[in-house]
């Protein structure tokens, strides 16, 4: 057995035998590129504290990975078809693991935005690489299956990135959160090679960079807006990126529609099954990310768990995850993806609406059953969401149907922290003020208001304040810790309300099973009871072969 995987996808008669240990391989790289976006979370009160962050400085130091994270995976995708898509992700990974290791040492706020913006470059060429060789490595009836783990992995790894963080902050600083990505880079980097096998696409015509370069303005305007707007103010800066995403929208979809290669051929979105399982993305992990936000905050600042403590309570939206996919791979072929994804999307909803029950006397207990609800939701429908989108592109774009997929994903999750991030704040501030009122300084009054965390440190100096006394700092404790679990409630129930409207647009968007087979392209393999095999391009829809 050779040491390295020399032979490409393409020129193989069979299988490939080692396609299990390759897929092995490919969620470990996934993985990590989540667990750096969730395993922050935990660390931020930390990092807070000693770069002495602001608000603003925090919310740049998480969305640094996610603007270049969103906006590059389309272009990166097509790139990796063109040329290696294992090079792809051996390059990310590198990139990646570069990142992480700058991110460790340095002890400047600008120079660690800067550090999570090169790993999120790295991430942007890493994940559509690993969808995309998951596909093209497994055989039609098998992809389901290898999905199926694949976007398991994506949502362990929501609970396991917190999990880890918590565990390296009981004897370790925050740098270590930065530095665990390293050795795990490495060794995906050893495993692609000798295990994963090459792949390209095929015929594959000159790249459309011009398409990649009004998708990367669009996006990254639009995830810049989402992130600044809510939270600084609709000012010059935020309208003027709404603005550039609108007009490079608009741009790449009519240079889409009149190029004779696009990057991606726009009319795609026609196909029901498509458009259906895109938004379903885009919803469940709009709602995922955000509650995971405000939950760790209120575990940490409001019940007083360490980050080990915070991460471990996550495990159970893990596990759900798993029991979720399991369910799917046996129910989804009997069902069809319809009925997967929508059940899934009204468990979710369900979940958001009952943290709406949450005040300032609920325990751990209080969240457990929405986080494993929400857990449950994403095991259900996203393996065949990204099942279908993925079997809508023929085998020369799974590159860019992979980064299709993901940038669904991470805007999703953007959007989510984004927009329920500055609505929780809102609540928090609004709430603070009632209660406290003119109780406490102008200035300190002010820094309460910023955040929950803002708003204990103030309690504490209080409680140094021998004019003020233990009794005034469990007040201005109280009101902080009710302050914040209105703020919970109230952008749950909003949260809540955009999912239920995300989940009637999905399910009038997204066919039955008899329009999934009107979609399917003619001459897919028969009885292979995947969503791809439902949810495969037609040919005279997409121009595209298989």
């Amino acid at each position: 057995m050779p040491l390295l995987a020399n032979t490409p996808v393409e020129k193989m008669t069979g299988p490939y035998a080692r396609r299990w240990w390759a897929l092995l391989v490919l969620c470990l790289s996934l993985l990590i590129t989540v667990m750096a976006n969730t395993s922050l979370i935990v660390a931020a009160p930390d990092m807070t504290t000693d770069l002495g962050l602001s608000s603003s400085d925090l919310q740049w130091v998480v969305d640094s990975y996610t603007v270049p994270y969103a906006a590059l995976m389309l272009v990166l995708g097509a790139i990796g078809d063109k040329y290696s898509r294992r090079g792809a992700l051996v390059l990310g990974l590198l990139i990646f693991a570069g990142g992480s290791v700058m991110g460790s040492m340095v002890d400047e706020t600008s120079l660690v935005i800067v550090a999570r913006a090169i790993m999120g470059v790295g991430a942007a060429v890493v994940m559509p690489a690993t969808l995309s060789l998951v596909v093209a490595t497994f055989p039609r009836s098998e992809r389901a299956k290898a999905i199926t783990a694949w976007a398991a992995t994506s949502g362990v790894a929501v609970a396991v990135g917190p999990l880890v963080s918590g565990w390296l902050l009981e004897d370790h600083a925050w740098g270590s959160t930065f530095l665990i990505n390293v050795p795990i880079s490495l060794l995906a980097v050893v495993g692609a090679l000798a295990l994963v096998p090459p792949s390209k696409a095929q015929g594959m015509g000159r790249i459309d960079y011009v398409g990649g370069l009004l998708s990367i303005v669009s996006v990254g305007s639009l995830i810049y807006a989402a992130i600044e707007g809510p939270h600084s103010g609709w000012g010059a800066g935020p309208v003027t990126a709404a603005v550039i995403a609108g007009v490079g929208l608009a741009a790449f979809v009519a240079w889409e529609l009149r190029h004779p290669h696009p990057m991606l051929n726009v009319r795609r979105f026609a196909l029901r099954p498509f458009t259906g399982s895109m938004l379903a993305v885009m919803f469940f992990f709009f709602g995922m990310f955000a509650v995971l936000y405000y939950s760790t905050q209120f575990l940490q600042f409001v019940l007083g768990y360490d980050a080990l403590d915070t991460g471990l309570r996550l495990l159970p939206l893990g596990g759900a995850v798993f029991l979720g996919s399991a369910v799917t791979g046996m129910l989804t072929p009997k069902l069809g993806v319809k009925v997967m994804v929508v059940t899934g999307l009204v468990i979710g909803t369900a979940g958001m609406f009952l943290l709406t029950q949450i005040d300032k006397g609920s325990t751990y207990g209080d969240f457990l059953t929405p986080l494993m609800m929400l857990g449950l939701a994403l095991g259900l429908a996203i393996s065949p969401a990204t099942d279908t989108i993925m079997g809508s592109f023929p085998e020369s774009e799974l590159g860019v149907g992979g980064g299709v997929n993901d940038t669904a994903l991470e805007l999703g999750g953007a959007l989510g922290i984004a927009v329920l991030g500055s609505l929780l704040g809102t609540a928090y501030r609004d709430e603070l003020t009632d209660l406290v009122g003119n109780r406490l300084p102008g200035e300190a009054m002010e820094i309460a208001k910023d955040s929950v965390g803002a708003g204990l440190a103030v309690a504490q100096r209080v409680a140094q304040d021998p004019s003020a006394g233990p009794q005034q700092a469990q007040a201005a404790v109280d009101a902080v810790h009710q302050a914040f679990a209105h703020g919970v409630a109230q952008t749950s129930l909003i949260g809540g309300i955009i999912m239920a409207a995300g989940t009637l647009i999905v399910l009038t968007v997204m066919p039955g099973r008899r329009g999934f087979a009107k979609s399917a392209e003619p001459g897919a393999e028969k009885g292979a009871g995947t969503a791809a095999s439902e949810a495969a391009t037609a040919r005279e829809h997409t121009g595209s072969t298989r």
